[in-house]
């Protein structure tokens, strides 16, 4: 219940639903009694059964009620009636009709108001959901599969309303639909409302005992959609290559074994679900069986109570038995439920430690320099950085080279806040990043990236995703900087063409382009190039490296390359080696060193 308490908590805001809610579910479980009550005077009137009642009655306290009820609609009955027995049938067909129309109609808008909370709930959820998951650092989900955090957004959240939401609706229609007709049941039958009240909780105990281990069954369910999720995305992101290697027939026999292990799974847990349906059945005729003996014994043998009575008792005993079905089963839902719901709170409450501080200083601008001060840091326990320093003054270009894993790129996750130092700082203009607020920082960088990140929409929208009210003289500008304009132009809706899922409609040099021209439209005072021609063909390498020593005069870069060729007019070159910096200078200055730096510039040499 500890997870109901947390998901319900977002029904507040349409607790005013809930309330209308809950009004007509009374005026439901209120008429649905009466409903089985009003048969009594019809099937008296029809049996010949119905008493003349000339003087209206008076209340005699509760223990009369019963006789109250039935001189009360003999006296109306005889008022209107008269002696004629066709006119009181009808008048009491008339009234039965009246009473199940209000309670359908009740029902029905008591359905309605409680639409409104439960879509509003999951519409809030899943927008918690996904304001969580983009606030939440890189690192979190360089641990977690793509397609299980899309499982838990999805599926997960629609359990939880079919699940929990749906528990609102019962809890308070079938428990006041069971008081209801217990409560007229002991006025007709202290002795048959006795048997009917033990029998009750012995059918919900025995539900609970098959719905026992349906949390970890359908937790196992949920995590294996997931799975069958982060599969399927990572197949599709992959095609390429499954075919190229043709690996089709292993990526099936993957997929396979993780739907066969879902239909396993599902399988016991729909088998345990169908199992309540026909145990309550079963339990529930049983009763009705019981109560048939008894009561035609009351009727018969004892002349205790009447015919009428007794049908009308029998249609209540069994009004009760389909909410206390409708509630054993909600044990259920809430179980399902229970592991939606904590895998949906796994990410809700997940601790996010990059923040911004209660009190942060205010940063207009960028006047000084980035100093990177003595920071070491490590994605798990093997230190990626040790003791790394470096300014980069205002305006000028610093361009950070050495082998991969050298430690080029975790520079730029730090300097964005991607990731925090483990010791050491890094200021701007004196001030330490982590005393900014995450958009101040964010709002005075660019960052392009060695893979271009486009999303599937317009080319207008993906340029203004840094600079929402750009013109499209702006954006054009800005394209024409980056060489991009010339084939931007030429597409069939210019601006306005959609480019296809992460942009594949596009070249890959056109993407690459596209997402420098993005960065050049935002218009940051420090910009992160991160092996941002490495996907470029020479000619585009070449157009583009133009633009970008362009846009550079007037920004302080840092620039991470692959093709040392695209640094030489770097104003200072860091040559990285294993976290550390090894080398230090100008292109020429690190050449005439003989070095690291020579090495690697004479093997770029003899590779092209």
């Amino acid at each position: 219940m500890e997870y109901f308490k947390k998901i319900i908590s977002y029904a507040l805001p349409y607790k005013g639903y809930g309330i209308l809610n809950i009004i007509c579910n009374v005026f439901y479980a209120l008429f649905s009694t009466l409903g089985f009550v009003a048969l009594i005077p019809m099937l008296q009137v029809l049996f010949d059964k119905t008493k003349t009642v000339t003087e209206k009655p008076e209340w005699n306290g509760l223990l009369k009620a019963k006789d109250y009820m039935e001189d009360s609609l003999g006296y109306y009955v005889t008022e209107i009636a008269r002696d004629d027995k066709v006119q009181a049938l009808t008048l009491m067909i008339g009234f039965v009709i009246a009473v199940f129309l209000l309670k359908n109609l009740f029902g029905y808008l008591a359905m309605y108001f409680i639409t409104f909370l439960r879509n509003g709930v999951l519409m809030d959820i899943r927008n918690a959901m996904y304001e969580k998951i983009v606030s939440l650092p890189v690192a979190y989900f360089t641990e977690k599969r793509k397609g299980d955090t899309i499982a838990r957004v999805t599926s997960d959240v629609q359990e939880v309303q079919h699940s929990f939401l749906s528990i609102l609706e019962l809890i308070v229609r079938e428990p006041l639909t069971i008081i209801f007709a217990l409560g007229t049941m002991f006025l007709l039958s202290p002795q048959l409302a006795v048997f009917v009240l033990t029998f009750i909780p012995i059918m919900g105990f025995v539900i609970s005992l098959i719905g026992k281990r349906l949390k970890r069954k359908s937790d196992r369910v949920q995590r294996e959609q997931g799975e069958i999720l982060s599969k399927l995305e990572e197949t599709l992101g992959g095609l390429k290559i499954i075919k190229s290697f043709n690996a089709e027939d292993r990526f099936q026999d993957s997929f396979n074994t993780s739907t066969k292990r879902f239909n396993d799974y599902a399988n016991s847990l729909m088998q345990r679900q169908a199992l309540a349906s026909p145990t309550s059945e079963f339990l529930g005729i049983v009763v009705i069986g019981v109560l048939l003996w008894f009561g035609g014994n009351m009727v018969l043998t004892e002349e205790t109570l009447d015919g009428p009575t007794f049908i009308a008792f029998m249609g209540l005993a069994y009004g009760i038995l389909t909410p206390a079905k409708a509630f054993s089963k909600a044990s259920y839902s809430v179980k399902r439920g229970n592991a939606s719901a904590q895998r949906i709170l796994e990410i809700l409450e997940t601790e996010n430690t990059i923040t911004n501080k209660d009190i942060t200083t205010p940063v207009e601008g960028f006047a000084k320099a980035i100093a990177i001060n003595n920071i070491s840091f490590k994605y798990e326990e093997q230190l990626v950085l040790k003791n790394f320093t470096l300014n980069v003054p205002k305006g000028k270009t610093v361009a950070l080279v050495g082998q991969s894993g050298s430690g080029k790129s975790t520079i730029a996750n730090l300097l964005t806040r991607f990731y925090d130092v483990v010791s050491g700082e890094i200021t701007v203009d004196g001030v330490d990043i982590r005393d900014m607020s995450l958009k101040d920082l964010r709002k005075n960088i660019g960052i392009v990236t060695q893979d271009a990140i486009l999303f599937n929409d317009s080319l207008r929208n993906n340029m203004i995703v840094g600079k929402a009210n750009a013109t499209d003289e702006e954006i054009i500008e800005a394209l024409k900087i980056a060489n991009a304009w010339e084939f931007v132009k030429e597409l069939p809706e210019g601006l306005d063409t959609n480019i296809g899922d992460s942009g594949n409609k596009l070249s890959g040099g056109q993407k690459q382009r596209l997402s420098i021209a993005r960065a050049v439209l935002k218009n940051p005072p420090i910009m992160i190039l991160d092996e941002a021609t490495s996907a470029l063909d020479t000619e585009s390498e070449r157009l583009v490296q133009k633009a970008l020593e362009n846009m550079m005069k007037n920004r302080t870069s840092i620039v991470i390359a692959h093709r040392l060729s695209t640094i030489q007019n770097a104003d200072e070159i860091v040559v990285m080696q294993k976290g550390e910096i090894v080398e230090q200078g100008k292109h020429q200055e690190l050449i005439d060193q003989k070095g690291m730096y020579h090495k690697l510039v004479s093997m770029q040499s003899f590779e092209e």
